[in-house]
């Protein structure tokens, strides 16, 4: 997987745009997600998406069918991220982590229909909305190099392996950062969890490995 020119057989545009449209559109929601997440800003964002798609359209022939698109677009997004987009990142008014929210918080609040635990419900998903924001504040806070590393691990599934090509660094070196990055989170949120009642249990140790 590589978004480094080689020489390939040239497709016709026909075909070009039907694999681009069926290969690589479905991963625009996801692509979004990764290039909000780093810039913290819609419109940079946005802009962020729509340049990773123009240089993917453009080097299309490289891609190498029936490997990962979606890793093949995060990487591409990451370098137009360092390249373009890092210096003039900005932090958001608000930001939806729902996701890490709900890795991070073991006690998912799940509706069974019941109409006499609504009150309850309420108070709980309040509750978890406070966390939620105390947990996108404090991944917000992390260098964008630890942030990356959550995110493609925690958020999007990413293998160590497929990580290490997308950020072209050694397997060795996404392990190292992504433990440190789950301990400065850790701590981020451990006097947080102290004043909402959680006590000591916050730890990132059980699922270090996961994806190994």
């Amino acid at each position: 997987m590589s978004d480094s020119p080689e020489r390939v057989p040239k497709l016709s545009k026909e075909e070009k745009d039907r694999r681009f449209q069926a290969e690589l559109m479905p991963v625009l929601d996801s692509l979004y997600n990764f290039a909000f997440r780093l810039t913290l800003d819609e419109d940079d964002a946005n802009d962020l998406v729509q340049e990773t798609y123009l240089k993917a359209y453009r080097f299309f022939e490289y891609f190498e069918q029936g490997t990962n698109a979606k890793a093949w677009l995060f990487r591409i997004l990451k370098n137009s991220f360092i390249n373009d987009f890092r210096k003039k990142s900005k932090q958001p008014a608000k930001v939806d982590y729902s996701e890490i929210e709900g890795y991070y918080n073991t006690e998912d609040v799940e509706s069974e229909g019941d109409a006499g635990s609504t009150s309850s419900d309420m108070r709980q998903q309040a509750v978890r909305d406070l966390i939620g924001d105390e947990v996108a504040s404090a991944l917000n806070s992390l260098p964008v190099d630890f942030r990356t590393v959550i995110i493609l691990c925690d958020l999007e599934g990413f293998t160590y392996e497929e990580m290490a090509k997308v950020l072209d660094i050694p397997i060795g070196t996404v392990r190292s950062r992504l433990h440190r990055a789950r301990n400065f989170l850790k701590e981020k949120l451990e006097k947080y969890a102290k004043s909402m009642g959680y006590g000591n249990d916050i730890d990132g140790s059980d699922v270090e490995d996961e994806n190994e």
